[in-house]
């Protein structure tokens, strides 16, 4: 169990290939090193553990994050070593994060190598869309789990296995809570929201959008017929993170699309 967010359970967790084979962690040698110091780091947590009980819950969840932390930045090299650019994709559950990749698969993958990790807590719906859209993918099926974190991510990557200078998506779980308390190894954070969704979002899940580097309002073609005020909501946002990027668009359209994939080369460039 998560001991941060009290969600899942270790094995629970899954990853799926095209050939629905689930990996451990001992199936890829890219990542061995990095497994090892994970372990290392479980040890001395366990430790910690059994040392003090009068204050185990502190101690325990920071030394949860930690060890995230820890492997996250191994992720991170390990990308950055081979030029990829790992974006993180975080929304609620229905807000067209699934459906931006699939748009951008067809329109930039013929130019540029595109994969995608999935997570989800179930099925392999996503990740099946995302292959008949023309990339790579793999699925992470969390059980009860409401976030990726970075051991998943890195199980994940091995079986994927990213050509050099890939861009690689890694669409989180959808919950506008706990992903955003897990770093993953990523370059950047994206995070999607509708605008079916109401504009105090911002202030309901503020951790969320702090961390945001770019924030997409989809579904910009409903706004006649919804309740949203899109310069209420970018002063929400900036109130909490004047550095976020807010980019409305809608997927379904293609209104603003450009501006995404102006900003997908612009990071690329510059990791």
């Amino acid at each position: 169990m998560c001991l941060t967010c009290g969600c899942g359970n270790e094995d629970d967790v899954r990853v799926v290939t095209l050939d629905d084979h689930t990996h451990s962690e001992h199936d890829h040698h890219h990542y061995d090193h990095h497994h090892d110091h994970y372990q290392q780091d479980k040890r001395s947590s366990d430790a910690v553990h059994r040392h003090d009980p009068g204050t185990e819950s502190l101690i325990i969840g920071e030394a949860i994050l930690a060890k995230n932390d820890h492997l996250a930045q191994h992720n991170r090299d390990w990308f950055t070593e081979r030029g990829i650019t790992a974006l993180n994709l975080m929304s609620s559950p229905g807000a067209g994060k699934t459906s931006l990749l699939e748009r951008t698969i067809a329109e930039l993958g013929h130019a540029h190598p595109v994969c995608v990790i999935e997570g989800d807590q179930e099925t392999t719906f996503d990740s099946e869309r995302i292959r008949r859209a023309g990339a790579h993918a793999v699925q992470v099926n969390t059980g009860a789990g409401c976030h990726l974190d970075a051991p998943m991510v890195q199980k994940a990557a091995a079986a994927l296995d990213p050509d050099p200078g890939s861009w690689l998506f890694i669409e989180n779980v959808g919950n506008l809570v706990c992903p955003a308390l897990f770093d993953i190894g990523e370059h950047a954070k994206v995070v999607i929201i509708s605008v079916t969704e109401g504009q105090d979002k911002p202030l309901k899940y503020p951790h969320m959008f702090s961390v945001a580097d770019l924030v997409i309002v989809n579904k910009t073609d409903l706004l006649p017929y919804v309740d949203f005020d899109l310069e209420i909501f970018n002063s929400y946002t900036h109130s909490l993170n004047r550095d976020a990027e807010i980019m409305p668009m809608s997927v379904k359209s293609g209104d603003s699309l450009s501006n995404w994939y102006a900003w997908l080369k612009k990071t690329a460039s510059t990791d």
